[in-house]
């Protein structure tokens, strides 16, 4: 609902990445922190979070 409301908002999808994760749903999560990323390029949790899964 967040990401419909609020779609300019990294910390929106970085948040919501971070629940589709702890939920085992890895690609869509990906997908998220990449829009995360894309909205802002600062942010690190996205970044370290994508660094670490791409890599495996």
């Amino acid at each position: 609902m967040n990401t419909l409301l609020f779609p300019n908002s990294a910390n929106v999808y970085d948040s919501y990445a971070e629940t589709l994760e702890a939920m085992g749903n890895r690609k869509e999560a990906i997908i998220n922190y990449k829009k995360s990323l894309e909205l802002n390029p600062n942010n690190t949790n996205a970044s370290n979070f994508l660094k670490d899964k791409m890599v495996k």
